[in-house]
């Protein structure tokens, strides 16, 4: 049954039960509204600082933009990108691409306007839904993108090169379009990478889609008295399918603008949230504002907060430790997964299994796992092997690549490029990367891009970043730099020449050294790891 039948069934079972509701802290005025009564406020910039919709307005707006879409001419397999930051529009707008039969293709909003065109012409795209966030990165390149492409803006004051989404959908039908779809229809496109930076395309059928909604929604006993609190981009597969779990059990979810502390802790609490899924940085901020007395959980609502689970990246036990100290009847879950997989939940540690935090888990719902060496075959129990995983929500294929499609699919196995051991009781442990990719706060960094751009810096000889284990954010990006023969250059002259790249990009820690390479011109970042520290450490730790 694919996904947008459970929203129907919702809005016909719980027609006016809250199913969405948007939280805007920044927002210096308070005003609260619904849906309706926001279409009503005339163009201009106000967005209040809490907006909801029920599950019967929720399919109504899908219903809409659904039927928006099919009168424009867009067909089952077309594709449509959706660019925005989280909002009440998001989730209407996603389920209606889904409701045509078109595929959903959910944009990180870190885009630039050159990966912006990359994506679109990779994935082939005919639609661009975007916000008011992204005016600057679509004009920078309007003409080609909108060429052949409908481009449609969700916002005030519509751009002159794009279309009004509140026009466009203002008078559509708000009844199901009856498109027949199943669950071997191609659902949705998700992008990800490897170490050379360039993002792939990952189609996913409807099939996909489904599992990951069971999946979470079994995994953490979701029920309709739960409230899920979102605050990662709904355009991850992680936020999209962690809430997944609300639609499967029709219950409320909150999705959060910001992650400070005490905009967490306020959600909370006025919201009535029951399981929140959180970043390593935000737990750490959560806590260190504990520790310094800024916030006291006694001031806050939290006795209804059942379940705090962490994904994204490795997880220190020591840091569950110190949250069980503030919340010890909270549970807690842990999820592995990638793009490749839908998302979290292929792996999870599982609510019962507290005490083997430090570890991934065991085999997700419906999901199987084996470790395998560089032939194939299984290693020993305790051995260090590749992770594969092989179930339901395992992608279809890299979009118009079938040799890289080939070179990690296998047999149904995906080889997910992460080396794990498994312990003496089925538990798996991530060991190391065999990509380059760093983690930090959650969000995947890819060295070579950052390397190629240092290399423009005329005093710059050789670069290789990596990441550095840091406290907040699980990893630090660091580029250790080759000045050329004759030359001096400082960190300061380093970090301004970095100012042209995005915040989250710029590296954090500069070293100043020879760059190794092997007899084949490869950098041997095996080793920078272990001459700098590098190693992730977090398996090993305990909970003593």
């Amino acid at each position: 049954m694919p996904v947008m039948e459970l929203l129907e069934r919702n809005a016909r079972l719980y027609p006016d039960e809250v199913a969405l509701v948007e939280l805007n802290p920044e927002e210096k005025d308070n005003r609260r509204t619904t849906w309706k009564e926001y279409e009503l406020i005339q163009p201009t910039s106000f967005r209040p600082y809490r907006r909801e919709i029920t599950w019967s307005i929720f399919d109504e707006k899908a219903n809409r933009f659904a039927n928006m879409l099919l009168d424009r001419g867009i067909k089952k397999g077309d594709k449509v990108a959706i660019i925005m930051y989280n909002c009440l529009e998001w989730l209407p707008i996603y389920f209606g691409v889904l409701k045509t039969g078109a595929i959903a293709v959910p944009f990180n909003f870190r885009y630039d306007a050159d990966e912006i065109v990359y994506c679109v012409e990779l994935a082939e795209v005919d639609v661009i839904v975007f916000g008011p966030e992204f005016i600057g990165r679509i004009e920078a390149n309007a003409e080609r993108l909108g060429r052949g492409r409908l481009l449609i803006y969700v916002g005030d004051n519509c751009p002159s090169f794009a279309e009004s989404y509140r026009e466009l959908v203002a008078d559509c039908s708000s009844h199901a379009p009856g498109i027949k779809i199943t669950d071997e229809d191609d659902g949705a496109i998700y992008f990800s990478s490897g170490t050379t930076g360039f993002p792939k395309a990952i189609l996913h059928k409807h099939l996909s889609l489904r599992q990951a909604a069971e999946m979470e929604e079994r995994h953490h006993e979701i029920g309709r008295e739960d409230c899920f609190l979102c605050i990662p981009p709904l355009y991850h597969t992680g936020a999209k399918f962690h809430w997944m779990g609300s639609l499967v059990a029709a219950s409320k979810a909150v999705l959060l603008k910001g992650a400070k502390p005490e905009a967490i802790l306020e959600a909370v609490s006025k919201e009535r949230c029951t399981i929140v899924w959180l970043l390593v940085p935000w737990v750490q901020d959560i806590l260190d504002s504990f520790d310094r007395g800024d916030l006291n959980p006694k001031d806050y609502e939290l006795d209804q907060w059942r379940l705090m689970h962490v994904g994204a990246q490795p997880v220190p036990p020591s840091l569950i430790k110190r949250w069980k100290e503030y919340f010890p009847k909270h549970q807690y879950d842990t999820n592995y997964g990638l793009s490749e997989s839908t998302g979290p939940g292929c792996v999870h540690l599982g609510m019962e299994n507290i005490h083997k935090v430090g570890a991934i888990g065991v085999p997700g719902y419906r999901w199987s796992c084996k470790i395998v060496d560089e032939n194939g075959a299984e290693v020993k129990q305790g051995d260090v092997g590749e992770l594969c995983v092989k179930g339901p929500g395992v992608m279809t294929c890299y979009y118009n690549d079938p040799k890289a499609t080939a070179e990690v699919l296998k047999d149904g196995w995906l080889f997910t490029g992460d080396m794990a051991m498994l312990d003496e009781d089925g538990f798996i442990y991530l060991v190391d990367r065999k990509k380059d990719v760093i983690v930090s706060g959650g969000e995947n960094i890819y060295p070579v891009q950052i390397e190629d751009f240092l290399r423009k810096f005329d005093k710059i000889k050789d670069v290789a970043v990596i990441g550095l284990s840091d406290r907040r954010l699980g990893e630090k990006t660091a580029a250790i730099i080759e000045i050329k023969d004759g030359m001096n250059c400082s960190a300061e002259e380093v970090e301004n020449f970095c100012m042209e790249l995005p915040r989250y990009k710029r590296p954090k820690e500069i070293i100043f050294a020879e760059i190794p390479r092997n007899a084949t011109g490869k950098i041997e970042k095996p080793k920078l790891r272990k001459m700098y520290g590098a190693d992730n450490l977090v398996a090993k730790e305990t909970m003593e």
